[in-house]
C-alpha cells in the first residue's frame, strides 16, 4: 500500500511538473490536458485520477509552485529580532529564488504573461489575491516593528510602506520576466536591496 502511494504521488507531481512548463511555454489557454498528458507520459487518465480538471491542476500547479515564496513569507512572518533586516531578507531571497529557482519564477511567468483573467480561473485569482494580501501585511508588520525599534521614520504609514515594499519587487520581477536582456538580475541582486534600504530609510 505505502508503494502504491509513493508511485501515485510521483504521477501527480510528474503531471504539475509538465502542466507548469507548458502553462509558462504556452499560455493556460493554448495547453490542454492532452498536451500535458503527452509531456508528462501519460494517457489523460491519470490526469483525471488526480484532478478534476484543467482548473483544478492550474491551481495545483500554482500552489506547488509557490511554496518556496509561501516558505519565505512564513520566515518572514516569524522574524523575532533585527525587522529591517529581515525585510532585506525577504527582498533578496525574493530575487534570489526569481533568478534561481525555475519553478518559483514559472508562476511568475504563468500568472503575469501567461493568463488570461477569466471567470474559468476566478478561485485561482482570489487564491493569487490572498497570497498577495498575506505578503503585504506580513511586510507592514515588519515596517511597524522596523518603526517602533527606531530603525525607519515612525511617521511614514507602515501600511503603504508594506505596499511600497510589495510593488517594488512585483516592478523588477515583471520588468526582469518581460526583458531578461535588460538586466542580469543575478548580478544587481545586491544593488536592488541596496536601493531599497534606501529607499526605506529616506526622510
Amino acid at each position: 500500500m505505502r508503494r502504491t502511494k509513493e508511485d501515485a504521488e510521483k504521477t501527480r507531481l510528474k503531471i504539475i511538473e509538465a502542466a507548469l512548463t507548458l502553462f509558462s511555454r504556452n499560455g493556460y489557454s493554448n495547453t490542454t490536458l492532452g498536451m500535458i498528458g503527452t509531456e508528462a507520459g501519460y494517457s489523460r487518465g491519470p490526469i483525471y485520477w488526480h484532478f478534476k480538471n484543467k482548473d483544478d491542476l492550474y491551481q495545483a500547479v500554482l500552489a506547488y509552485s509557490q511554496e518556496p515564496l509561501e516558505a519565505l513569507i512564513d520566515t518572514a512572518a516569524s522574524a523575532s529580532a533585527a525587522p529591517l533586516q529581515a525585510i532585506e531578507t525577504f527582498a533578496g531571497q525574493w530575487l534570489v529564488l526569481l533568478a534561481e529557482d525555475l519553478w518559483f519564477r514559472q508562476s511568475f511567468e504563468i500568472l503575469l504573461n501567461k493568463t488570461e483573467l477569466t471567470e474559468a480561473i476566478a478561485p485561482t485569482i482570489q487564491r493569487e489575491k490572498e497570497l498577495t494580501r498575506r505578503i503585504v501585511d506580513t511586510l507592514t508588520r515588519l515596517v511597524a516593528q522596523a518603526q517602533h525599534a527606531g530603525e525607519l521614520d515612525a511617521t511614514l504609514p507602515s501600511q503603504k510602506l508594506g505596499v511600497l515594499i510589495y510593488t517594488y519587487l512585483m516592478g523588477i520581477t515583471q520588468s526582469w520576466l518581460f526583458a531578461p536582456d535588460l538586466f542580469c538580475l543575478q548580478d544587481e541582486q545586491s544593488f536592488f536591496v541596496e536601493r531599497l534600504h534606501r529607499l526605506l530609510k529616506a526622510p
